[in-house]
């Protein structure tokens, strides 16, 4: 058995994880988490990138002391900016930040809209790291910038001294070409993006280093362990953790967002695709994600802060109590993308469209799910009819795993079986790309066979039909 460190940060939370690997096991356990908290400053929301430094630290000391590798992920599209000396320019700007409002507008006219999709790939979100670098054009940090690292490239900086840029969070700034699986030059000069910020590409399965003598010294690890490049967008790891037995599935990445796609040979760049805002992001082994993005349980979870932290679990059995597909809201709306008064946006979203307006806390709940599984039913569908790409099963992996009652809507409203499980699916592709990278695994059939062989999942059929579902749709498309 050896041991991979998986470090995990999502937007919310980060977490160390211990993966242990054998020639037909595999373990996870969890040796440390902390919190992920953005601070609004003068200048905008930004991540405490130091205090998520810390938690990496904190969570190898306690993954110690004999650790095989460390492998790091998180989330996409944000960046730090580094001088010459390789010291950081300021704390990186958080996703969510509205630096880049209006900036899309700018972009498109110079690249069309239409152009820019068909060289790019990637849907529309106004986040994405090519338009954060068109709206820091004229920031003084970016005057003085030498090198942009991207969030787990930056951590994996200061542990080992060596820069880099993995291609499948590199997929998501938007300037990359998914079909030549290098960077869109082309794109970039036009928009006056000096592509030379960035560090050499690198591939899932690379070195990334050696941990440093001083980072050894205070974790306490015995050295010398190596830093493995892994899918280092959390997606792409969780992808990677799909326990698909066969080729004809669609998946559900769940957390703060949902990301419901297929995993496909090649990119799909029609116009049709770019209209229904369909991303082509690229995985492992030479794999796409063709994926949409969908608000995801951050809906829940912002009402959650606002209500003061009820407990879920009484939450979700009020919901289940409310008479279903009440009220939807359009879950992929980016009038949901900053935070704040989430229950009240959601209530004036429905009577907006002329819907019942959910007033209890149970009704609020119900309708952020109902409307999650209704957006989960049209990314798979139209993924498939798009893609040209038939399913039979849809697998459910990440935290939304343990909602069971999202598990089943989503079977209901999809008309197809959901198998949900893993929950910490970015973690265990982590942990299996090291592991792989050092011999113990095979290709990615045999990643997934081990992962459907030792990881625990649920089966949900659907139930009562699609008809209501089509008819929500239908009244959500119509409002």
């Amino acid at each position: 058995m050896k041991a991979y460190a998986a470090v995990d940060l999502g937007a919310s939370s980060g977490r160390v994880m211990v993966g242990r690997v054998g020639p037909d096991s595999l373990e996870l356990a969890e040796a440390h988490r902390f919190p992920n908290r953005p601070v609004r400053t003068p200048e905008g929301l930004r991540w405490d990138i130091l205090a998520l430094y810390a938690g990496v630290l904190d969570g190898l000391r306690a993954a110690g002391p004999a650790v095989d590798s460390v492998g790091i992920d998180s989330w996409a599209v944000d960046y730090g900016l580094l001088d010459a000396d390789g010291a950081l320019l300021g704390n990186p700007a958080h996703y969510r930040d509205a630096r880049t409002e209006g900036v899309a507008e700018k972009v498109w006219a110079t690249v069309p809209a239409g152009e820019l999709y068909a060289s790019t790939g990637l849907q529309y979100a106004p986040f994405n790291t090519l338009y954060q670098l068109t709206a820091a054009r004229d920031s003084a940090q970016l005057a003085h910038a030498e090198r942009l690292l991207l969030i787990p490239d930056l951590l994996s900086y200061w542990l080992t001294g060596e820069q880099g840029t993995e291609l499948t969070n590199a997929s998501t700034t938007q300037l990359i070409d998914p079909r030549t699986r290098d960077w869109s030059y082309d794109i970039a000069s036009r928009l006056g993006i000096d592509l030379g910020l960035f560090a050499p590409l690198r591939q899932p399965g690379d070195s990334a280093g050696m941990l440093r003598a001083e980072v050894l010294e205070e974790t306490g690890l015995s050295g010398p362990v190596p830093v493995t490049v892994v899918g280092s967008h959390d997606t792409a790891s969780a992808v990677a953790a799909v326990p698909a037995v066969a080729e004809r599935f669609a998946y559900i990445c769940t957390g703060t967002w949902s990301l419901a796609g297929l995993e496909l040979d090649a990119p799909v760049l029609t116009e049709a695709s770019r209209a229904a805002n369909f991303t082509n992001e690229l995985g492992l082994d030479g794999t796409v994600r063709y994926l949409r993005n969908i608000m995801g349980l951050w809906l829940l979870q912002e009402c959650v802060r606002a209500w003061g932290e009820p407990e879920l679990g009484e939450l979700l059995r009020g919901a289940a109590r409310v008479p279903a597909l009440r009220s939807v809201v359009d879950a992929g709306d980016a009038v949901f993308l900053a935070p704040g008064r989430m229950p009240e946006r959601i209530a004036d979203a429905c009577r907006g469209s002329g819907q019942p307006v959910p007033e209890s806390r149970a009704e609020i709940t119900r309708c952020i799910l109902d409307s999650l599984a209704l957006a989960h039913r049209r990314a798979v569908d139209e993924a498939q009819v798009l893609a040209d790409h038939p399913v039979d099963v849809v697998h459910i992996v990440g935290g939304g795993t343990r909602n069971a009652l999202l598990c089943q809507l989503t079977a209901d409203a999809c008309g197809l079986p959901v198998v949900a499980g893993p929950t910490e699916a970015a973690a265990l592709g982590n942990v299996l790309v090291q592991a792989r990278a050092h011999g113990l695994v095979g290709d990615l059939a045999g990643m997934r066979g081990l992962l459907a062989r030792t990881q625990p999942s649920t089966r949900y059929e659907p139930q009562g039909g699609t008809a209501r579902w089509r008819a929500a749709e239908a009244r959500l498309a119509a409002r």
